[in-house]
C-alpha cells in the first residue's frame, strides 16, 4: 500500500477534521493512478472505506449510523429475534458447547448488545453454551466493544477479533449488512464485450476510464451464473463477497451461516430495473450517485447477488437453507409469542404503542421489510426446519 502525506491523524492526540481525511486520501490514490494510472473501482472503493488511517469504517466515530439507518437502530426486538434463531440453531446441532456466534462487522457492537443482552435474560441455557465473537476490522470500533459489552466479557460470554475464528467446531457465523460494503468492481459492456469502469485523475479531480477487465475472474462470474448482460449495460460485481463466503464456509465445521443486506437474486439484480447497476453513495443522510467526490467521507454500497452468495458457499460445503425476506423473517420468529419480546418489563400502553411503531419500520412492505433478504446456509447436517423460513 503506498503510504500518503503525513497529516493532523499521524500527530499523537490530533484528531483531524473530516475534509482533512478525504485530502490526505486523495493525495495517496492520485499518487497511486500518476504512477501506475487508473484504477479499478474496486481498488478505489476499498481504500475509501477501509484505508486504515482515513478510511470511512477505519476511524472511530458513528460512521453509517449516523449516514443512514438501519434495523440494529430501529429497536433490540430485531436482536432479540435473532438471538430465538440462534438459539433454534443451537438446539438443532444437539445444543453442543460451546456454540460459537461469529458476527461478521460488527461495528461498534450494538447487535451485539441486543442478542448478548436478551440471550441472557431469556435463554439462559443458551447463554450459558455461547461463545459470541464480536468480528471487525477496525480497531478504532474494537475498542468501543469493551464498554457496551463488559457484563458479558466479565461472564465469558464474548470476545472481540479483527477476523472471523479459522476453526469453528460448532456454530453460526453471520452478518447484517456487511456484503453490500465490500468492494465491488464496475462493468459495462462495450460493442459485445465486457470492460471494466476504472478511476482515473485529471485537472484535480477523479474521473472514470472505461479499460478492459482487470481480472479474468469478472468474465468466469457471470458465465458461472449464466447471466449475459445487456449492451452498454453496467452492472458491480463483488469478487471479495465470494471469498468471504468461501472463507466462511471453510472455517465452519457443522452449524449455519445466516446473511442479512438488500439485494436481489442474479436475474432480478442484472436485470433491465438495474441498467445502470445499484452502487451509491451516503453522506450526510443524503443518497447521491457522486461516487467519487470524498474519499473517506462517504459510504459506498452495492446490493448483494445473493445467488452468487450460494454458489460461491457450495465450493466450501454450505448448502442453501432458504431464502426470505427480513418481513417473513422477523414475522414468523415474532408469531410465536405474538412479539411478546418487543416489549420491556413494566412498560406503559404509550411506549407499547410506540415499540409497535416502530416494528413496522422492520417488516412493513415498503420500507425495510421487503428490502432486505435473509439468507441461511447449512453444512453438515440434514436439511433443518428453521422458525425464520417457515413464513414464505
Amino acid at each position: 500500500m503506498t503510504a500518503g502525506p503525513s497529516s493532523a491523524s499521524d500527530v499523537p492526540g490530533v484528531t483531524p477534521e473530516p475534509g482533512e481525511h478525504t485530502r490526505a486520501l486523495t493525495e495517496i490514490l492520485a499518487a497511486r493512478i500518476r504512477s501506475g494510472g487508473p484504477i479499478p473501482f474496486a481498488e478505489f472503493m476499498r481504500e475509501c472505506l477501509y484505508h486504515p488511517a482515513h478510511g470511512y469504517y477505519s476511524r472511530a466515530g458513528p460512521g453509517r449510523f449516523g449516514d443512514y439507518y438501519t434495523s440494529v437502530d430501529v429497536h433490540p426486538i430485531f436482536g432479540r429475534l435473532l438471538a430465538r434463531q440462534f438459539a433454534e440453531m443451537w438446539e438443532l446441532l444437539g445444543a453442543p458447547r460451546p456454540f460459537v456466534l461469529a458476527e461478521a462487522g460488527a461495528g461498534v457492537g450494538r447487535l451485539a448488545a441486543h442478542i448478548l443482552n436478551f440471550s441472557a435474560r431469556e435463554l439462559p441455557a443458551f447463554y450459558a453454551a455461547l461463545e459470541y465473537v464480536a468480528v471487525e476490522h477496525s480497531a478504532a470500533r474494537r475498542a468501543e466493544h469493551a464498554a457496551r459489552l463488559a457484563p458479558h466479557a466479565a461472564a465469558e460470554r464474548v470476545s472481540s477479533a479483527a477476523e472471523i475464528p479459522s476453526a469453528i467446531s460448532a456454530g453460526c457465523i453471520f452478518s447484517n449488512e456487511l456484503l453490500d460494503a465490500l468492494p465491488a468492481h464496475r462493468v459495462v459492456v462495450e460493442h459485445g464485450a465486457l470492460r471494466e469502469i476504472h478511476v482515473g485523475f485529471e485537472g484535480g479531480q477523479f474521473t472514470e476510464a472505461i479499460l478492459d477487465v482487470s481480472t479474468p475472474a469478472l468474465e468466469r462470474y457471470f458465465h458461472a451464473q449464466e447471466i449475459t448482460l445487456e449492451e452498454g449495460q453496467q452492472a458491480e460485481v463483488c469478487l471479495e463477497a465470494c471469498d468471504w463466503i468461501e472463507s466462511a464456509g471453510r472455517a465452519l465445521a457443522r452449524g449455519f451461516v445466516l446473511t442479512i443486506d438488500y439485494g436481489h437474486e442474479a436475474r432480478a439484480l442484472y436485470g433491465e430495473h438495474h441498467n445502470r447497476g445499484t452502487l451509491l453513495a451516503y453522506r450526510d443522510h443524503r443518497v447521491s450517485e457522486n461516487l467519487l467526490d470524498a474519499p473517506g467521507q462517504q459510504d459506498l454500497t452495492a446490493h448483494v447477488n445473493f445467488t452468487a452468495v450460494d454458489l460461491w458457499g457450495r465450493r466450501a460445503g454450505l448448502v442453501r437453507t432458504g431464502l426470505a425476506t427480513q418481513s417473513q423473517f422477523l414475522v414468523a420468529l415474532g408469531r410465536r409469542n405474538e412479539f411478546g419480546d418487543l416489549y420491556e418489563p413494566r412498560q406503559t400502553e404509550t411506549e407499547k404503542l410506540r415499540a409497535r411503531l416502530l416494528l413496522k419500520n422492520l417488516i412493513h412492505p415498503e420500507g425495510m421489510g421487503e428490502k432486505f433478504l435473509v439468507l441461511i446456509q447449512h453444512k453438515r447436517m440434514e436439511a433443518p426446519r428453521l422458525t425464520g423460513l417457515s413464513g414464505y
